[in-house]
């Protein structure tokens, strides 16, 4: 099975170079009340946005425009981004990689904040696995979340020993159920996510297969384009909000660990394994996330994910858009 069916629309190719946000956006200033409700989502691969909602302070800093919050909880990069496109949210929590390919396919969204930079996939077996190495895995059955990071992830750590989707069995499940279908013994490996990934090796001695830091995208909050050019003043003040729970979760990492217990309920050892694994130190974008998503774009180019013909540079200086910085 390929997944090579990206392929750009008009509006994926106008923006030029690899300068970070190189089409306009913000013009003349404009009042917050272009909405009254703020659309936003929380998950578990992005345990800022979880105790983000948990203090409140974004309702707090919004009360006096009328603006009122509503949290979604997004389970992956491919149900953000599914949201994102049908506008049912406006902002959503993806992997940096993930986001390139939701705006190849045409999902008009710009990624505006590094919510973390974690080792959250690897591939996964169960702790009785005869594989030793991913080249093990030719023929075998692996269940992965398709559109997401792991997914590519999977794509790439297959390439590095000449695999390609075609030599495994691909069974496309959601996270959650990718993780049962490994510990059911209904597939031979998992492409994994925390904190699922955490709870299997923790509670489930599963095993991980392959780790490369190197093959994994940083995590990009990203905004609908339409919002963002009608509310910018309402994107600086979200920003703003998640720049106080970083700060906050840096300085009360117990905070943080919380949050994430509340949401996941599982036991604090696997929430520890993931957030020992969760960096949260960069917060706003530099040329070097820009650079990164280049890089994830020409290394998923060269494994077919993304078809010859897309410029990838064009499109990830579309899509990352550091102007809306606070602080």
């Amino acid at each position: 099975m390929t997944t090579g069916i990206f392929t750009p629309s008009r509006r994926t190719l106008l923006a030029g170079g690899l300068a970070v946000a190189a089409t306009p956006l913000l013009r003349a200033p404009r009042a917050l009340a272009k909405t009254t409700e703020l659309r936003l989502d929380y998950t578990t691969y992005s345990p800022i946005s979880l105790l983000l909602r948990d203090k409140g302070w974004l309702e707090e800093d919004l009360k006096a425009d009328g603006v009122t919050v509503r949290w979604v909880q997004s389970l992956g990069s491919n149900k953000a981004l599914e949201f994102l496109n049908a506008g049912s949210l406006d902002f959503g929590s993806t992997a940096s990689a993930a986001a390139l390919l939701g705006r190849i396919g045409g999902n008009p969204i710009r990624s505006i904040y590094v919510y973390g930079r974690s080792e959250w996939t690897a591939l996964v077996v169960p702790a009785d696995s005869p594989a030793k190495a991913i080249a093990d895995l030719k023929g075998k059955r692996i269940a992965v979340t398709r559109g997401t990071d792991p997914h590519i992830f999977l794509v790439r750590a297959l390439a590095s020993v000449g695999l390609t989707q075609d030599d495994v069995k691909l069974v496309l499940l959601q996270h959650p159920d990718g993780k049962q279908a490994l510990l059911r013994g209904d597939v031979d490996a998992w492409a994994g996510l925390d904190p699922l990934m955490a709870s299997a090796e923790v509670e489930n001695n599963a095993r991980l297969l392959y780790r490369n830091p190197a093959f994994i995208s940083w995590g990009a909050l990203n905004v609908r384009e339409e919002f963002a050019a009608q509310n910018p003043a309402l994107v600086q003040k979200v920003l703003a909000a998640y720049e106080k729970a970083r700060a906050h979760a840096q300085a009360h990492p117990d905070a943080l660990a919380a949050s994430l217990v509340a949401q996941t309920k599982l036991p604090d050892a696997v929430v520890a394994k993931q957030l020992q694994r969760t960096d949260i130190a960069q917060g706003h974008l530099k040329p070097a996330q820009a650079e990164s998503v280049v890089a994830s774009g020409l290394a998923m180019q060269q494994v077919g994910l993304i078809e010859a013909g897309v410029d990838v540079r064009k499109v990830a200086a579309e899509l990352v858009d550091s102007r809306f910085a606070v602080g």
